[in-house]
């Protein structure tokens, strides 16, 4: 959750992993389209934000290089996806500049390493990475980093075997077979029941069967159905496909829709606490002074491997961090623990698989019998790793199925306008595997937000209410009960000021739109220090002690 400055953030989580190599910058084994960028379009590399280009200067050879106009919102990640052989070894390299030295290259998925040298000079960077057994393809990426400016990059080259990509699809249908219908739409829903329609396929149709992954959720003669027994407030994915005698023609494609009734998720209000430093200070003095009931402890981390452990050095249980939260709960409150953060050794990017994890997470349910755990996924190693992604919602589905009545919620960054590329791909990413999280919380601070701390808070608020909408189908009621904000107090890392009056006016908005969480970073940090800066143990402004907790013990959700 606290930010460090951005130069030795990458640094430290980086260094040493760039490999400059002397090699020409294409070879006869190169299995990439497009390397250079000859061609004068960016097909089939896709660029995040729009905000990948072809350029004519500066270039390393030929006369077209790649360049990514990186923001304060956007890291400009530009991939391509080729098709591989399983258990074969690949390199892959490319010259890159610019990016105030940050330009990123790698395998999703795989290793990155990143250009250390100065932004001015073209260097070459080079990854080496063995496809698994069943693999088949892979994605490739470069990147700059936020608000480090514009990078190039040129002449890239995955040297290796070619593998054997899936025939192109076709329209046209085996046969007697009937075509495929067209994607369905979502007409109608209520707390039980949702309502489909679609085009019809080309070809005799008998008849539709309406999938929800591999189980016939319906069987209809016409072209609308409507899945009925359903629960309330539950996102589900359909595909249709048609049949005759001859068959069954091949599925369409997916469409996501969410029954109404939701409720909320019970008002969060519940600020980071942190025992690591910033002299914490007595927790039930805080609840006293302010009212408050609710904390988000912070942080679990891996203690060797796939262990937690408080900051990865104090014990599970047995020491501080349970004394604060047997304190808590003796004052008539509760915690949610938060495991990530900005920086530390994290469970996400060391346990091996989403059920590792998962168990790694019902180790701290179990011995603190939690009813919340929340995800700060930041960073290179587990926000913007699309596997460590992946693995913590396929954890959290687990963890879902097996401690019913648990709220799972996931914290991450977010620009002015709402989620980033990777914030938008972590949302869609949990409706696509059905993880069943509660709250999706952004962090609006660090995000070059300025003087008007209000209203971009509530734009990227709003803009994460929109992708919330966009990928589960919901109402903005339904998605504002799934929204989290956790600002920061007083002066942020980016020197962005949020005063009490600013909190208490976001706090207000929280109120009046039914959101689901209010956190700020942190309790430690609620304290007076006018003229500090940022600081571990006082806020950087004049205020009065605990005055945030209080202002924050008012939301009602």
């Amino acid at each position: 959750m606290y930010r460090r400055i951005l130069a030795v953030a990458g640094a430290v989580l980086l260094a040493g992993a760039a490999v400059l190599v002397a090699s020409t910058s294409a070879s006869a084994a190169n299995i990439l389209s497009n390397p250079g960028l000859e061609s004068g379009t960016l097909s089939p590399w896709s660029c995040s934000g729009n905000l990948g280009s072809v350029v004519t200067t500066p270039v390393h050879s030929g006369s077209r290089a790649l360049q990514g106009a990186a923001s304060a919102a956007d890291n400009a990640k530009c991939t391509q996806t080729v098709a591989v052989q399983a258990n074969t070894a690949y390199t892959l390299t490319a010259w890159v500049r610019g990016g105030s030295g940050y330009v990123y290259l790698g395998v999703t998925g795989g290793n990155q390493v990143w250009n250390p040298s100065a932004a001015s000079n073209w260097v070459q960077l080079s990854v080496a990475y063995t496809t698994g057994a069943s693999q088949t393809s892979l994605q490739i990426f470069v990147q700059g980093w936020y608000g480090t400016g514009t990078y190039y990059a040129d002449d890239f080259s995955l040297d290796g075997p070619g593998g054997n990509p899936s025939p192109s699809p076709t329209t046209s249908a085996p046969p007697g077979v009937p075509g495929t219908p067209g994607t369905p739409s979502v007409t109608g829903t209520t707390a039980s029941s949702i309502s489909l329609s679609w085009s019809a396929s080309s070809g005799t149709v008998t008849g539709y069967r309406v999938y929800e992954g591999t189980t016939v959720r319906a069987t209809v003669t016409g072209t609308t159905a409507t899945i009925s027994g359903l629960g309330a407030c539950a996102s589900h994915t359909y595909t249709v496909a048609a049949y005759n005698n001859s068959g069954e023609s091949a599925k369409s494609g997916a469409t996501t829709g969410s029954t109404t009734g939701c409720t909320s998720t019970g008002a969060m209000a519940a600020p980071y606490y942190y025992n690591g430093w910033g002299s914490p200070p007595s927790i039930t003095t805080v609840m006293s002074a302010t009212g408050i009931k609710q904390f988000t402890m912070a942080f679990m981390l891996s203690g060797g491997g796939c262990t937690p452990a408080w900051d990865s050095s104090r014990p599970l249980t047995g020491g501080v961090d349970q004394q604060t939260i047997n304190a808590v709960r003796a004052a008539g409150g509760d915690v949610e623990i938060s495991f990530g953060g900005w920086s530390g050794n994290k469970l996400g990017p060391n346990c091996s698989s989403a059920t590792a994890l998962a168990a790694a997470y019902q180790q701290v349910i179990s011995a603190y019998n939690l009813k919340y755990i929340d995800i700060d996924i930041e960073n290179t190693d587990e926000f913007e790793n699309e596997a460590v992604q992946d693995r913590i919602l396929g954890a959290l589905k687990i963890v879902k199925a097996n401690n019913p009545g648990i709220k799972t919620i996931v914290t991450f960054g977010t620009s002015t306008t709402g989620p980033t590329y990777y914030g938008t791909r972590l949302i869609n990413q949990a409706a696509a595997l059905g993880a069943n999280i509660d709250v999706f919380t952004i962090m609006p601070f660090d995000f070059g937000g300025g003087a008007d701390m209000y209203n971009n808070t509530v734009n990227a608020a709003n803009g994460l209410k929109n992708a919330l909408k966009t990928a589960f189908g919901w109402t903005d009621a339904q998605a504002y009960a799934h929204l989290g904000i956790s600002g920061m107090n007083g002066y942020s890392d980016q020197s962005e000021i949020t005063t009490t009056a600013i909190w208490t006016n976001i706090r207000n908005w929280a109120n009046t739109n039914h959101i689901a969480r209010l956190a700020f970073w942190s309790v430690n940090r609620d304290r007076g220090c006018a003229g500090g800066g940022v600081q571990e143990s006082c806020s950087g402004i004049a205020q009065s002690d605990w005055a945030f907790t209080s202002i924050t013990a008012g939301f009602t959700g």
